[in-house]
């Protein structure tokens, strides 16, 4: 079985490597919850590439799964059912405001130097440590 972190190195190579290809290819920024809005808001072609893309990230995690090779998969128990809503909420709610979410400004923003996504960047990590210091010692979710 490989090191850990090969697996963490690969992953990495795999993301830059799909966010060029989309670049440049389509032009467009690998920004996924931009991707998923414009697969339900977009018609025609603009619609079918983005419905591309969703289901070859689904695709590409399950093949993950299955070909992994001593990964075990197994999802995280102990989140009351309200923690996780409000999760997909406040996250669907953060990348409308952001103007992105992640992987565009993450992977994509910071690539360029885009000063806009270093920001979103800074606050999206600033947010998730706050987030994991609350679920974990004020609501006592582990």
């Amino acid at each position: 079985m490989p090191i850990a972190w090969i697996y963490g190195l690969a992953g990495g190579v795999m993301i830059g490597l799909a966010a060029a290809v989309l670049f440049w290819v389509n032009g467009r920024i690998a920004g996924v919850s931009g991707i998923a809005n414009g697969a339900f808001t977009q018609t025609g072609g603009e619609r079918r590439w983005r419905g591309a893309w969703i289901l070859a990230l689904v695709a590409g995690g399950a093949l993950a799964i299955v070909l992994g090779g001593g990964v075990d998969f197994v999802p995280r128990s102990g989140f009351p059912v309200w923690m996780i809503a409000a999760g997909g909420l406040l996250v669907g709610f953060g990348t409308r405001i952001g103007s992105g979410c992640t992987s565009g400004h993450g992977v994509c923003g910071i690539a360029r130097l885009s000063p806009r996504s270093l920001a979103a960047t800074a606050v999206f990590m600033a947010t998730g440590a706050a987030t994991v210091f609350v679920v974990r010692h004020l609501f006592g979710v582990m």
